[in-house]
């Protein structure tokens, strides 16, 4: 009623801004400045060893974790968080006033502060911490925090901006001849440089982290590279090395106690059984990931998993549920700031909506994708969003006019992402983006330009292995032999019938099953005679590959894995 204290939150108060700025004074005129710094410096040592403790059941047993303290007392993981909330704002005014005080123990409580604001989102409090820091202008202190705000600008979206930051925060742990921090700095600069598509130096990065991780006690610290370059591999089409990868990960973050290491692996093994076509599994393991982020309150892995679960239910075929989980996906990430998480939740949303049937929507949730995309220097989001816009555009100038005649904005897409596919090499984005340009001119009675891009194709998808995707380069070239054969129609056609029944003969656990129909039906098409005046017939028979079989990669996982 006096107003001396403001309420806080819950049952915690806090003295009135003028009271506290009183008894400042008072102290500063009253106490020993030697007493004061003690007493200051056993505040933050106890913050700093609740903290740390807090963190630590979060994390596990990682390097960023002083080592040396116990649980504190909380039963829980729920309650440590709980207690940390309340507390933050308090442990940042003790932090302003660190004179004196031991600076290990002011590293310890800024970095465990600092790993609190990047699980709860925090990125306004990171900044106060950072300020902080440099005021302070210890090397190491300056190096941690600097760290952190490299991750920050990289869940913004801000990825040019956090490579040049990580870059620097590597050089300075090399200089500093500090191992440890340098392979940390090193594996969140692979993964900004994974998300901006440039994946074979994410891997380069990710994999001189790890060998500076050999050592036993940076077990959990190599558990969070790992895993980074399992996704790194996944998406250069390497999935048994990505599988690999994760099963150890995943071992290493629950011998260290890191339950959010655990849930980020549980996280990439969702989305490599979605790579491999096994939704139950993927479900089983995001469904794992989700649980997990819940007990760390970390919001944001809450909404990447939720953007992935949609996703499975679009690649069971299951669209129209997966449109409203997508759409709550994507407000999800708006409110955590997440402009990647936003951009890819809108990227599926996109493809579901193609799937029911608007491909309006469709088209404006995939243009929008692709401007943040082309926003945040994404360059990998980037060809994957225009890949996928201009198969939808050309769909739906093809329903207006009854043909592919007017695809010349949807080719042009499609020649983009495919130099934007090359240029970070992705053979996989590349392949299907050769095939998408095959049907547009193909149907545009440019059939030799078609057969050499099914051919370019078949080459991009055999340099990884993956037999789904030859399947349909193969198939596309039967359907385009008898129009752009040198022989003319009838060698043309023979030689589609005799590849035809190669093709039919090789059949594989991993082929499209809509693959092993069309063979059939084209064969018999053939036995029929084929009018060159009638044009290239795929297209108008439905035999083109469509949105799904993409999705999954045809690359064999050697059993037990």
């Amino acid at each position: 009623r006096g107003g001396l204290i403001d309420h806080v939150r819950g049952s915690r108060y806090r003295l009135h801004d003028l009271v506290r700025a009183f008894a400042q004074a008072r102290l500063l005129d009253e106490e020993d400045p030697a007493e004061r710094a003690a007493a200051q410096e056993r505040l933050i040592v106890n913050y700093a060893e609740l903290a740390d403790s807090v963190l630590r059941l979060v994390d596990g047993n990682m390097s960023t974790r002083s080592h040396q303290f116990g649980s504190h007392g909380f039963t829980s993981l729920d309650e440590a968080l709980r207690w940390l909330d309340d507390e933050s704002s308090f442990i940042t005014a003790a932090l302003r006033h660190a004179e004196g005080v031991d600076q290990s123990a002011v590293q310890n409580l800024l970095g465990a502060l600092c790993d609190y604001c990047l699980l709860r989102g925090d990125l306004y409090r990171l900044g106060e911490i950072s300020e902080l820091a440099q005021a302070v202008d210890q090397g190491l202190l300056v190096r941690s925090v600097q760290w952190r705000t490299g991750i920050a600008a990289r869940q913004l979206g801000e990825l040019d901006k956090a490579r040049t930051t990580l870059t620097s925060v590597v050089d300075l742990y090399r200089e500093a001849h500090h191992d440890a921090g340098a392979a940390r700095a090193l594996c969140s600069l692979g993964i900004t440089l994974h998300h901006q598509g440039n994946l074979t130096e994410a891997a380069a990065k990710l994999r001189e982290a790890l060998d500076l991780q050999a050592p036993p006690q940076l077990a959990t610290d190599r558990a969070w590279t790992m895993h980074a370059l399992a996704a790194v591999q996944r998406d250069r089409g390497r999935l048994a090395e990505a599988l690999e990868l994760l099963t150890r990960s995943l071992v290493l973050h629950r011998e260290g106690g890191s339950v959010h290491g655990e849930a980020w692996a549980h996280f990439q093994l969702g989305q490599l059984a979605l790579r491999m076509g096994d939704v139950p599994r993927a479900e089983t393991e995001l469904r794992a990931a989700l649980e997990r982020y819940g007990q760390t309150h970390d919001a944001r892995g809450e909404a990447w998993a939720l953007t992935q679960l949609a996703r499975a239910r679009l690649v069971a075929g299951d669209a129209s549920p997966a449109v409203e989980d997508l759409r709550q996906a994507a407000a999800r990430h708006r409110e955590n700031e997440d402009a990647r998480g936003e951009a890819w939740s809108l990227y599926y949303l996109g493809q579901a909506l193609e799937e029911t049937g608007d491909l309006d929507q469709a088209v404006r949730d995939l243009e929008r994708s692709r401007t943040m995309f082309s926003r945040m220097r994404d360059v990998y989001g980037l060809a994957c969003a225009r890949h996928h816009s201009a198969r939808v555009t050309r769909d739906q100038r093809a329903a207006q006019t009854g043909s592919l005649r007017n695809s010349g904005f949807a080719r042009q897409l499609l020649v983009d992402a495919r130099a934007d596919f090359q240029r970070i090499g992705v053979a996989h984005g590349e392949a299907w983006t050769c095939l998408e340009l095959a049907v547009v001119d193909a149907g545009n009675a440019r059939t030799q330009q078609a057969l050499t891009l099914s051919d370019e194709a078949l080459d991009l998808f055999a340099s990884y292995g993956d037999r789904r995707g030859e399947d349909w380069a193969r198939f596309l070239r039967c359907t385009l032999l008898p129009y752009a054969a040198p022989g003319g129609v009838e060698v043309g056609t023979a030689v589609a019938q005799e590849e035809l029944s190669q093709l039919s003969r090789a059949a594989h656990p991993l082929r499209d099953e809509k693959l092993t129909d069309y063979v059939s039906a084209y064969t018999l098409f053939l036995e029929r005679g084929i009018s060159l005046e009638d044009g290239w017939q795929a297209w108008r028979l439905h035999m083109t590959p469509d949105r799904h079989a993409r999705d999954v990669m045809g690359v064999a996982v050697p059993a037990g894995r």
